[in-house]
């Protein structure tokens, strides 16, 4: 270590920095001074600032910052930011905020304009603006960057904060604004981020890069690391798991938190991976199977699937119909909100089959299709196609006997005609994305009620059937949807069920069917 020393005034001025001219702007800190945790100052802040090379410049260059959620990771982010652009004695500094697109990137950049507005010291040194703030003294300047790489190429960047790495689809602007740091003379590049689950990511290459820097299996001396994360092999409903992965807990992250979002998990397979990578940091899969089986048939209620229909006519429904699919099972279902508690809802699906799919010897399911089919609950239209004449029908005269007047369809399913058909016939019909964006309220919703024992479907077999077969894809932020791809049957009852339950959060939407008629993308 005789190239490098530890300076220990300069580490002092960055501490101070911190807790004598930042203060919080949310929740239970509002207005407080920024006192760090002894993890922030004595593993991350002493350290970063700290360490010198012999010509008195920082001596490290790059840092990869892995914390759990709600260990306060955009609030450090944001001080350190105002701390490169403050203290760093860098004239002409260009700090950057950056992310896998600007509203992320706004995140920790809004923190840090939070705290110069309640630091009168920091206030009249600088002008703040809407995506910039501009120190006249020094020529320098701390922006945000959107996320085109192909735009960054004349930066000269001193300081970068790149928040949530996981979520960056490319390496390009990590590459980008990394070679953008060359003509400085003290640069510092600085990922913060929680784990995730693509190991062919610029992330991931981080992670790994990082975890050998610590354990000694690569020597990069400019390279800083600090990960928090539970090991593969702990057991993730552990608190002293938990405590080891958040060195936040107990001051950011509390408890009786991650004990609610831990029972949800174990009911919850699917959850359980959302929680192991949003709460102890472990790198997880991308895809899942979803629901519990013991959960699941819990949610039955009182009433037999059979019943249902009888119980439930003369009540006001929701309805959502999933015609992905005209060669195999096409399912309509109805959900109904209880009088005593509307949050508790009876679904009724019904299920329609072409003909051709009872014989068909590639059908792994032939002979569970051919006893729902003798049971009554699969519905056989003649050919190899669902007629949608029978499914018009059945609709049309469940629209008036259980008082449904509004549908959830997928917006790029086929049955444009019938849609049309049914609209005419006074339904409003309403198309519903099936991506993140349309699918995540609802997924969550329908997980919540599941997991409160209010979503009584009376077991009926083929929906059963289907939610054992689910798997779900999450995206970056933990946002769910069901994965049709990596689901290991047919799932059309269950997205339709989630589309159904849509329908209901949303009543007093207008249909835009109803004015403009329906528009089939692509």
């Amino acid at each position: 270590m005789a190239d490098f020393y530890f300076d220990e005034r300069t580490a002092r001025v960055a501490v101070n920095f911190f807790e004598k001219l930042l203060r919080h702007s949310k929740g239970e800190w509002a207005g407080q001074p920024f006192v760090l945790q002894d993890w922030q100052r004595n593993d991350i802040i002493r350290p970063l600032f700290g360490w010198k090379r012999a010509d008195g410049t920082r001596k490290y260059r790059t840092a990869y910052i892995e914390i759990p959620r709600k260990n306060g990771k955009s609030t450090l982010g944001a001080g350190i930011a105002l701390c490169l652009l403050f203290v760093d004695g860098e004239a002409g500094a260009e700090v950057y905020s950056a992310a896998a697109d600007r509203d992320q990137a706004a995140i920790v950049f809004d923190e840090a304009k939070a705290m110069i507005d309640a630091s009168p010291q920091l206030a009249k040194r600088c002008e703040v603006f809407k995506r910039s703030i501009i120190m006249q003294q020094s020529r320098s300047v701390y922006r945000v960057l959107s996320a085109d790489a192909f735009t960054k190429h004349g930066l000269n960047a001193h300081g970068i904060v790149f928040d949530e790495l996981h979520a960056q689809p490319t390496r390009d602007l990590w590459d980008v604004l990394k070679t953008s740091t060359g003509a400085r003379r003290q640069p510092l590049m600085i990922a913060i981020t929680t784990a995730g689950y693509d190991r062919q990511s610029i992330c991931w290459e981080q992670h790994d890069y990082a975890t050998k820097v610590l354990s000694g299996a690569i020597e990069d001396l400019s390279y800083f690391a600090y990960i928090a994360a539970a090991d593969e092999t702990d057991d993730w409903q552990d608190p002293v798991v938990w405590a080891k992965a958040n060195p936040g807990l107990g001051v950011t992250v509390k408890l009786d938190y991650l004990q609610g979002e831990a029972q949800a998990a174990a009911q919850m397979p699917a959850y359980q991976n959302t929680f192991r990578r949003l709460h102890l940091n472990q790198w997880t899969q991308q895809s899942n199977r979803w629901i519990d089986m013991i959960l699941w048939l819990a949610n039955a209620g009182d009433v037999p699937a059979a019943d249902l229909p009888a119980r439930c006519l003369g009540r006001h429904g929701y309805g959502a119909l999933d015609l992905s699919s005209v060669s195999d099972l096409t399912p309509w279902v109805m959900l109904f909100p209880c009088d005593d508690d509307p949050e508790e809802v009876e679904v009724i699906m019904r299920c329609w089959c072409p003909e051709a799919r009872l014989t068909d010897t590639s059908n792994r399911y032939m002979a569970q299709y051919q006893a729902w089919a003798r049971d009554g609950w699969l519905t056989v239209t003649p050919g190899n196609a669902i007629d949608y004449g029978f499914v018009r029908e059945q609709i049309l005269a469940d629209a008036a006997a259980y008082h449904i007047d509004s549908v959830n369809v997928d917006r790029l399913f086929q049955g444009y005609q019938l849609s049309m058909e049914l609209a005419a016939e006074g339904l409003s019909i309403f198309g519903m994305g099936q991506g993140f964006i349309s699918m995540a309220g609802p997924v969550k919703e329908f997980q919540r009620r599941l997991l409160g024992h209010k979503f009584h479907h009376g077991n009926n077999p083929v929906l059963t059937w289907m939610a054992d077969n689910v798997a779900v894809m999450q995206d970056a932020a933990g946002n769910l949807k069901p994965d049709k791809a990596n689901s290991q049957g047919k799932i059309d009852g269950v997205v339709a069920s989630i589309m159904a339950l849509d329908r209901a959060m949303r009543p007093d939407e207008d249909s835009v069917y109803a004015e403009r008629g329906l528009r089939v993308i692509g």
